[in-house]
């Protein structure tokens, strides 16, 4: 229960940071006054990590899924191994972001 409530959740807020992010990105890109609510939107390591960690999750639990419909029985097992992959990509995947050097 807690997988398919957490997919559908992460869904919508991927939705919510993707159009927070491509709005940003058009303000930035005019060539009038820049308005700062959209460079701190736009920069905010806040919303990175909130878009890495929930596209992350609801790859892997919608690969999960998959999984699942095509007659995989053990349920428990696939929870934990894609929560442990997925942490795993998302403690790299946020490494590689606080690390850059851009």
């Amino acid at each position: 229960m807690f997988v398919w409530v957490f997919h559908r959740v992460s869904g919508l807020l991927l939705i919510v940071l993707l159009v927070i992010k491509f709005l940003t990105a058009f303000f930035l890109m005019t060539k009038d006054q820049k308005p700062d609510w959209a460079l701190v939107l736009h920069t905010n390591p806040l919303t990175d990590t909130l878009l890495i960690i929930s596209c992350v999750y609801h790859a892997f639990y919608g690969i999960r899924t998959i999984i699942l419909d095509m007659g995989f029985r053990k349920e428990k097992f696939l929870f934990r191994l894609f929560t442990i992959l997925a942490g795993i990509v998302c403690a790299l995947l946020l490494f590689l972001y606080f690390t850059r050097d851009y």
